[in-house]
């Protein structure tokens, strides 16, 4: 088996278990009543997750409507063992050392879903009662497992109370909405009727609704690192009325790109240099691609290279004396002021303002240390993560391993940690880049705020051995 000749652990920061919805609801009628769990029922039926409405409509109607194709055979069925362990979470532990993991740090079903619902009161109440059904389903099992806490974002001040509250069940970890859709006011004010199908999507940071740094403060305060783990179909390319493959593929990544975009672009990662941010299941290319990206735009609209583009540097004489020469009837210059913009830009030349970079590679290193990509073992891009001579500035970025345990993209529990091997066996990744994304990075991960989040599990020695080395490097 591949644990037994691997020198270190290997901690699975993705992991996904499945809730009783039955016991779900008991915990939602205790802490808010049977009428919100009514409505939970109702408004679980009509959200974008599930497929009771899109069954519902015929062909006409769902075209007419354009009724997005949700999740459907979402679940292990054939392999009943599996399905079994990701609904129990005793079965679960006793399984983990078939599986090759030593610890997991695990995400919910109904829980990724319940902080998107837009009935205030249903919202906050679910994801209230998730995470107590949580804190107690998992409490006898943190040797090895620990379950994160849902934590809505519509708001900063919901953000901070679910967040307060997950700390008290003694929670350690979290996961937030990676968006929030907002309705366009004034097509809100002006066509009523149109609202719920006009929206923008608030990632928290360029031009959002609210300021989110309060919430920021309050995962340093509390220790916890901000991980993001939503879909992103049912908008923009993601909404096929027909085919769910299509609504699916890359949609983490997209969800992902926007908020990690827009985080960094707000200068988040400036005001608060400790924080760590996780974006799960959507792989590393796409955080590649942005990386360099962000060089390349940054090396033709820095501060002092915008003023290329100054239309006030436009030498007028000498385009039309060339307009003259070279051009025709069809060339004229009249006009050019409709796409040189305006005067006015000059109130808002350096869009890198909020995140206060003034040099290249301040890019990355607010970048690279602070954003980390969760990956599953079966993602054949993982290995681009550690291929520091193609990536921009050199970087090596923090690929984190999830296992996507409970999901239908894992046919047999027992491969995942062979399959993620894969890539070094192939010579695409060298055991040490191994060691990184199994190992290294999950416990920079989890313990940037929090040293001690691993005290007390089957890998507390070794994150020990690990973090004393570290700090003696430095």
């Amino acid at each position: 088996m591949l644990r037994s000749r691997l020198s270190h652990p290997v901690i699975d920061s993705d992991g996904h278990f499945l809730e009783s919805v039955p016991s779900f609801l008991d915990y939602l009628r205790i802490e808010a009543g049977a009428a919100v769990a009514n409505r939970f029922q109702q408004a679980w039926s009509n959200s974008h997750i599930s497929n009771l409405t899109w069954y519902a409509l015929t062909p006409e109607q769902r075209r007419d409507r354009r009724a997005v194709r949700a999740p459907w055979w979402a679940l292990p069925t054939r392999n009943t063992l599996d399905r079994a362990t990701a609904m129990f979470p005793k079965l679960m532990y006793e399984r983990l050392d078939e599986m090759g993991l030593d610890f997991t740090v695990l995400y919910p079903g109904l829980g990724l879903a319940a902080p998107a619902l837009d009935d205030e009161e249903v919202r906050r109440a679910s994801c209230r009662a998730l995470n107590r059904l949580y804190a107690d389903l998992f409490r006898d099992y943190a040797r090895r497992m620990t379950p994160v806490a849902v934590i809505p974002m519509h708001t900063p001040h919901e953000a901070i109370a679910e967040l307060e509250h997950a700390g008290e069940l003694g929670l350690k970890a979290i996961v937030m909405a990676s968006y929030v859709k907002r309705p366009i006011r004034e097509v809100e004010r002006k066509y009523p009727e149109a609202a719920p199908y006009a929206f923008w999507l608030d990632c928290y940071g360029v031009d959002s609704e609210y300021d989110y740094d309060p919430v920021w403060a309050k995962c340093a305060e509390l220790k916890v690192a901000p991980t993001f783990h939503t879909a992103g179909y049912g908008w923009a390319w993601r909404n096929s009325i027909s085919n769910f493959m299509f609504n699916h593929l890359g949609h983490f990544a997209a969800s992902a790109e926007g908020l990690c975009r827009s985080l960094f672009m707000g200068g988040v990662t400036r005001r608060f240099p400790a924080l760590r941010f996780a974006f799960m299941e959507g792989g590393v290319g796409w955080a590649r691609s942005l990386l360099s990206d962000m060089a390349g735009h940054w090396d033709k609209r820095n501060p002092r290279a915008v003023a290329n583009y100054d239309p006030a540097n436009l030498d007028r004489e000498q385009l039309i004396s060339l307009r003259d020469r070279w051009g025709g009837p069809l060339t004229r210059v009249e006009g050019i002021e409709l796409w040189q913009g305006s005067r006015d830009d000059y109130d808002n030349l350096d869009e890198w303002a909020p995140c206060a970079i003034r040099t290249r590679e301040e890019i990355r290193d607010l970048f690279v240390p602070h954003f980390f990509f969760g990956c599953e073992g079966d993602d054949p891009i993982t290995a681009c993560a550690f291929d520091a001579p193609r990536n921009a500035f050199g970087a090596r970025l923090k690929a984190v391993y999830g296992s996507d345990i409970g999901h239908w993209d894992v046919v047999d529990m027992r491969e995942v940690t062979s399959e993620a091997h894969e890539p070094v066996d192939k010579g695409l990744m060298s055991e040490h880049d191994f060691r990184e994304f199994t190992f290294v990075n999950p416990v920079d991960l989890w313990t940037a705020l929090n040293p001690e989040f691993f005290t007390g599990t089957a890998v507390e020695s070794e994150v020990r051995g690990y973090l004393r080395k570290r700090q003696n490097a430095h």
